[in-house]
């Protein structure tokens, strides 16, 4: 498998519900056919909108900004109110106020907070100050943040702009959004290497970008990863079944893994465990194992690293990728990851292209997650226990909006 072509036949953005998206899943599934492995295609309903026009003004000048998708339709008009923070003090400054705050974006409570307080709209920042690109990102407005609560208008302004919006006392603000929404598709890839057993094991990796990244390093990387495993395990003998699982849409909510554990709950007893992979074979960075299971599998891996002279630093807790589905719904789970850091490797931006791959690191990441695969492929008898711990669930739950996290 030519892993460098793999990146060269996917270099652009492939955003969630898109043409592009649906392409990238069409490759890969080719990918796994051309080792004769079967694969298929599974769509899964996501929420789109089209912007059709959208205007800031701020004292009568027009700033430049990108409206959320699926925020609605209409016109927001108030005076300008700068939220540095999430505290109840600050909240409560929101009433009939357009809010802008530090944050890209914000989650469940936050939102359902500003909303009970009277916010009129919302505006989030991307970007730096002191760099010479004026991108934007482009965001939604998931209907996991909005729970039961009303939607409002939300847009994204340059940091630059949102320094000059407090510097200059701005006052009068007003936002005007049309856009059209509408239920779109998003796809899973999955491929299978039956075992002996009835029983599988569950490897994930998404595939979808954010509207400014060619995603090679995130994550373009772990599908490569799980491409080579399968290559990999494909002539050997397996007493687990392998399940592969691209993921789509992962970049707004998990939504590709949440939407396969609700189509496949019936058979989610027959998983036993699940290997994510979400950025790895980057030229620098350390390696991780991010644990949602028992704290004998961190010492495992921990151990494993020992032995074979390969170093992860591995740890339990709740990963913000494709594993925390299967581990909400009582899966064992474990992320890897090779953590590059924003200035060697920037994710969610234009500077996540091929550029910051190394082939020869991404075939060393991808032997030793081979070998482990290999391990618990071919256990008598999975050796991970199928509870997941109350700390685990703690943070699922805070993770998933369940419950408030703690201060």
């Amino acid at each position: 498998m030519d892993l460098q072509q793999i990146f060269n036949d996917t270099d652009f953005v492939h955003t969630s519900g898109t043409k592009e998206e649906l392409q990238v899943a069409g490759y890969l599934k080719m990918q796994c056919e051309n080792m004769g492995v079967p694969a298929q295609i599974e769509g899964f309903r996501v929420a789109m909108g089209d912007i059709e026009e959208v205007h800031l003004y701020a004292d009568g000048e027009e700033i430049t900004c990108k409206a959320f998708s699926c925020c609605g339709s209409g016109v927001a008009e108030g005076e300008l109110y700068y939220m540095p923070g999430t505290d109840p003090v600050s909240i409560a400054g929101a009433k009939d106020k357009i809010v802008l705050m530090d944050t890209q974006g914000f989650g469940f409570f936050t939102y359902r907070d500003l909303m009970k307080a009277g916010a009129k709209a919302i505006l989030c920042q991307y970007g730096n100050l002191y760099y010479p690109q004026q991108d934007i990102d482009q965001r939604d407005l998931r209907e996991a943040v909005v729970g039961e609560e009303k939607k409002v208008l939300c847009a994204m302004i340059h940091t630059g702009d949102a320094v000059k919006l407090v510097k200059n006392h701005a006052k009068k603000m007003r936002l005007e959004i049309k856009q059209k929404e509408y239920d779109g598709e998003s796809h899973n890839v999955i491929a299978e290497l039956p075992g002996k057993k009835e029983e599988w094991i569950m490897l994930s990796a998404h595939y979808d970008t954010t509207a400014l990244s060619h995603g090679a390093y995130d994550n373009m990387s772990g599908c490569a990863g799980l491409l080579g495993i399968m290559e990999y395990m494909k002539d050997k003998e397996r007493n687990y079944g392998l399940r592969f699982v691209f993921c789509g849409s992962e970049e707004r909510g998990l939504l590709g893994s949440k939407a396969y554990v609700k189509d496949h709950e019936a058979e989610l007893d027959k998983i036993v465990f699940n290997i994510n992979l979400d950025m790895i074979g980057t030229y620098m960075g350390k390696f991780i194992a991010c644990v949602s299971a028992e704290e004998k599998l961190s010492h495992y891996i921990s151990y494993m690293s020992a032995e074979i002279g390969f170093p992860i630093a591995s740890e339990t807790g709740v990963y913000s990728s494709d594993s925390t589905p299967f581990a909400d719904k009582g899966v064992p789970a474990v992320s890897f990851a090779r953590l590059a850091g924003g200035n060697v490797a920037p994710i969610h931006c234009r500077y996540d292209v091929k550029a910051v791959m190394s082939m020869e690191q991404l075939q060393k990441d991808i032997h030793f997650l081979s070998l482990f695969t290999d391990r618990f492929t071919n256990a008598v008898v999975c050796p991970v226990k199928r509870e997941i711990p109350e700390n685990i669930k703690k943070e699922l739950d805070e993770y998933l909006f369940r419950k408030r996290k703690e201060n």
